[in-house]
This record gives structure tokens, sequence and C-alpha cells, in this order.
């Protein structure tokens, strides 16, 4: 199928999107400042010129006047008429005529006294003539001088001019040319550019399109040439694969709550059902127990989605205080102590006298306990069988350094980072009470205070480190 011709409405429509843009504005902006500075430059030169010219030639006339003036009153007419025969042999561009009073020519190369020419005053003309040439007569403009003499006689001496307004008309023409030139190439130039860059503009905009129709895997196109356009669509893809990965992991989260919720809610149905067919009131209480510790679980489940959820918006960030996180790590030791020792473990502490730090402190130490919970689970000792928990914190440089070390098996290196996700839970981890969110809740906390949590080797069993920008004494005064 041959491809269809332009129909001249869009032809006109995609020329004004081009003269709307803004990069052909630019340039007609530049243009005309451009233009304005060059006939500028031109004019004044143009200016100069002439009027260097135009004195030249009448200093020279007024001098040859003067000379002639002299002669007359030295040697009278017979001397003015010698001169002006010498002079009017030579082809020099001057012009000369003497009249005798009553208006006859007496001497000089012009013929006769032109019709500018006042003889009852004294002044400077302009008038045409015609000089013969090897191909005829062209006619020429003089500028001359007129005066009467004494005796009557007028006296006309000008110049040939021709040759100079001939310069000036160059001089005009280039600069007109000059200017509808760079207005021809700077329209050219801006409709070019304008072209070039509205097509990447569309580019953009088909993608954003394709973009808001559900397509969440386009991006913008990137020309590899660095211009600001480049770095703009750069940032516009990272912005689109942070929204592609907040997406993914909001279905992942939806099909693992609704997975997590089928079964709890299953196993509350079936008691459920069968309390009420056995109609026995035991069954009846038992069946409320576990419902009571099923919801105990889903709400657990729930409040941990929430807090997860309002840690990673940064919602709290403006609820940050400065605190000293000493506090908390004791708080929390003399919470978990107790539960270690009942395991037959031992929880122990390294913790600096203070650890001043910017923090929500609700959000910090439920991401504290939660991993001190998770060493109690998951962080028995091969050799005891018994969790073997220690808990440090220390100031290091600008950062404020917690760790949470456990003896167990710990997590291997190609799990690390997938276990802060939420709902993740390991194949050794399923015979414990839990629902996997309890990294992914310290992954959050760390975000929205601007810190890392790392998972490293304890050798043997696992090492978090919680690091956290430490708090100047400056602010913390402040």
């Amino acid at each position: 199928m041959n491809p269809q011709p332009a129909s001249p409405d869009n032809s006109h429509s995609s020329l004004w999107k081009l003269f709307r843009t803004s990069t052909f504005r630019l340039s007609a902006l530049y243009l005309i400042v451009f233009i304005l500075s060059a006939g500028a430059i031109l004019g004044h030169i143009y200016w100069n010129t002439a009027g260097l010219l135009e004195r030249q030639t009448d200093d020279t006339i007024i001098a040859e006047v003067q000379g002639l003036a002299d002669q007359y009153r030295i040697r009278g007419v017979t001397g003015v008429l010698d001169t002006i025969h010498r002079r009017s042999r030579d082809d020099t561009g001057s012009i000369y005529l003497l009249t005798t009073p009553e208006g006859v020519r007496a001497a000089g190369n012009l013929v006769s006294v032109p019709d500018e020419v006042a003889v009852e005053n004294s002044g400077w003309t302009e008038f045409p003539f015609n000089v013969k040439t090897s191909t005829g007569m062209e006619p020429h403009r003089a500028r001359a001088y007129y005066t009467a003499l004494p005796g009557g006689n007028v006296l006309v001496v000008g110049r040939d001019i021709e040759t100079m307004r001939q310069f000036a008309t160059i001089i005009r023409t280039t600069l007109i040319t000059s200017i509808l030139i760079a207005l021809a190439l700077g329209i050219g130039g801006g409709l070019l550019t304008s072209r070039n860059f509205l097509r990447r503009v569309d580019a953009i905009t088909g993608a954003s399109r394709s973009i808001m129709r559900g397509d969440l895997s386009g991006r913008m196109p990137v020309k590899g040439t660095g211009d600001e356009l480049d770095r703009l669509a750069q940032s516009l893809n990272q912005m689109l694969d942070q929204i592609e990965r907040l997406m993914r992991g909001m279905q992942e989260v939806s099909s693992n709550v609704a997975h997590d919720l089928r079964t709890p809610l299953t196993r509350i149905k079936a008691r459920a059902e069968s309390a009420l067919r056995s109609g026995a009131e035991g069954d009846f209480k038992a069946a409320l127990e576990r419902t009571i510790d099923e919801s105990d679980r889903l709400l657990q489940t729930f409040n941990a989605l929430l807090s997860i959820a309002k840690a990673e918006s940064g919602q709290p960030r403006e609820g940050l205080q400065p605190i000293d996180a000493a506090i908390i790590l004791n708080e929390v030791a003399e919470l978990y102590g107790p539960f270690a020792e009942d395991l037959g473990g031992s929880l122990t502490t390294d913790i600096e006298g203070s650890l001043d730090i910017r923090a929500n402190r609700q959000l910090l130490a439920q991401a504290i306990s939660n991993l001190v919970d998770n060493a109690l689970k998951y962080g028995e000792s091969p050799a005891s069988g018994a969790p073997e928990i220690r808990l440090t914190g220390r100031n290091d440089g600008h950062d404020v350094v917690i760790t949470i070390a456990d003896r167990g098996r710990g997590i291997e290196p190609k799990d690390r980072e997938h276990v802060l996700q939420r709902f993740v839970r390991l194949d050794e981890s399923r015979s414990k009470p839990g629902n996997g969110l309890g990294l992914s809740l310290v992954a959050g906390v760390m975000k929205l205070h601007g810190g890392q949590v790392l998972l490293e080797d304890n050798a043997p069993g696992l090492l978090v480190k919680l690091i956290l920008p430490r708090l100047v004494a400056e602010e913390a005064a402040g």
C-alpha cells in the first residue's frame, strides 16, 4: 500500500507547531538581536565612511576655490583662466566653469551654468551632468561650490561624486543583502533546529502516552548526545524504573497478602463450621479462642504492612526528633533479655554512652525489636541449642552503627537482598511463626531515616548492621 501524502491542513499544522516551539522563539530572538547588532555596525560604518568622503570632497573643493581666488587677486581674470585651462585638461574628476558677467562660458570643462546655481548667491549645490566615455555619454552627478567674483564673473568648482555615490550604494546594498541572508539563514536554521527538537519532544510525548495507557515497560528515548533532553529522558527513565518496581512490589504484596490471608481465614471458617455442627459448648469456646488467636496474627500482619507503608512513603519524616539510640538499645535489651534466658541462651550488650541521631523513636524501636525477635527465633547456636545474641551500638565517624549478631545458621549471601522484601521466608524459617515482614519493616525504617541495613556473615550466624547518620553536637543543641 502506498503511503498517503500529507494533507495541506496537516502540513500547515506541523509548520505552525514548528513556529510555536520554544527553540524557534529563542532562535528568532537571537536572530533579531543579531540583525540589529549587525545593522547597527554596518550602518555606523556606512555613515562614517560616507561622511568622511563627503568631508574630503568638500575640503578639496574649498581648497581649489581658495586657490583660484588667490589667482584672481594676484593676476586677475587672466590668472584664473590660465589655471582653469591647465587643470581642465587633466582627467582628475574635477569640474570647473568660469563665465563672463553676461553668463557666457569663458573657461572650464563644464558646458554651462547648471540650473541649480543661483548666480546672485554663493553656496553648495549638486547637479547632474553627462560624461563622455568610450561607450557614449553617461549620466553622473557632481557636487560643486559656486561664487561670484568681484568683476561679475561666476566661478563654479566641483567634483564628480558618481564613484562616491556608487560606493555608498554598494554599502547600502551589502547592508540590505546581509540582513536578508541572515534573516533567511536564521529562519531556516530555527526551523531545522525546532524540527529536530520537536521530533524528540514528540517521541517523549508518545512514550508518555504509551505509559499512561498502561505499558509500564515503555521508556523515554535517549539519543546519546548528552544534551538536556537526554538528561531529562534519563531522569524520567529512572523515575519510571522506580515506579515499575513499586508497582511490581504492590502486585507481589497483593498476591502475598491474599495468599497469607486465605489460610487463616479458611481455618477460622472451618473451626466455626465444625463448632456449629457439634453444638457442644466446649467446641464453641475453643473455636472462639482459636479465632481470636488467628485474628491477632492477622492484625499483626496488617499492622506490620501499615508500618512498612508509612516508613517507605516517608510520611513520618517530619516527625523525626533528636534522640539517644543508646536508650532504645538498653530498653530492648532489658525487654528481651529475660526471654533469651528462658530459652537457655543469652543477650549481651556493648553500647556506648551516647548515640545521638535524628529518628522516629517508635519505628526505630520496632525495627530493633524485630531483629532481636528474629535472633531469638532463628539464632540458636549449634553448640548449645540456645540463642546467643549480642547487641552493640557505637559511634563511627559521621555514623552511628547498631549491630544485632547471633550464632545461628545465618543467611546465604545470595538470599540477603531477597529477604528484605515483603513476605519472603526462607525454607528453614517456615516451621517458625511469622509473616515474612520483619526484615522488610527494618529496610523501610532505614530508608525513612536515610540509613542502611546490611546483612553480613557472623561466622557462624547472622550479623545485621544498621547504619544511621550521626547527629552533630550543634544540631542536637539546636
